[in-house]
């Protein structure tokens, strides 16, 4: 288990623009220091009992907003787990009050053009019938002074086991003890 304490924190969140690879990431992390996981994008679909994109198409996205809130703040007060937040849930100044008190935060740091490759066949709400990278060149420009202040802040431009190993090498993460 990780040293929560030594971090200051309860958990460890992950942060960025969609496709910045905060549920893989998350996901291995996660796996590596045996701790629980959340990925806020699948709990909500699960409380809404709709994907992401009904939500959007059919109650809009404040709704989506309110909704997004109150899960990643249920969750964010959770102990000794890795979280992979939906890339938006930052716009919220209540979770990010929460992230800074409770949650060791990780953005993932994806360059544009990459960002861009990723997400050209993808269909989610804020990237439909728009020009993928000028959408995404505007989210970052909303987002970036919240993803600045994270914790720590990981160029993922590579495969997620390259992240994954960073993360555990700033952490020093031992693989043996699984303590920081």
């Amino acid at each position: 288990m990780l040293n929560f304490e030594k971090l200051g924190k309860k958990n460890i969140s992950f942060v960025g623009l969609m496709g910045s690879g905060k549920s893989i990431v998350a996901k291995k992390i996660a796996r590596l220091a045996k701790l629980k996981l959340y990925d806020t994008d699948k709990l909500i679909e699960k409380e809404a009992g709709h994907s992401i994109e009904d939500i959007f198409r059919e109650k809009g996205e404040n709704h989506f907003r309110k909704l997004e809130e109150k899960i990643v703040i249920n969750v964010l007060n959770q102990d000794n787990c890795v979280i992979s937040l939906g890339g938006g849930s930052i716009l919220s100044k209540n979770v990010r009050k929460i992230i800074e008190k409770n949650s060791f935060s990780i953005y993932l740091k994806v360059d544009i053009n990459i960002l861009s490759d990723r997400l050209k066949n993808s269909r989610r709400p804020l990237l439909v019938n728009t020009n993928k990278k000028e959408k995404l060149i505007e989210l970052f420009n909303q987002r970036k002074k919240y993803y600045s202040n994270s914790s720590l802040i990981i160029e993922n431009n590579k495969n997620a086991n390259q992240v994954v190993e960073e993360i555990i090498n700033k952490l020093k993460i031992d693989e043996k003890t699984n303590y920081i």
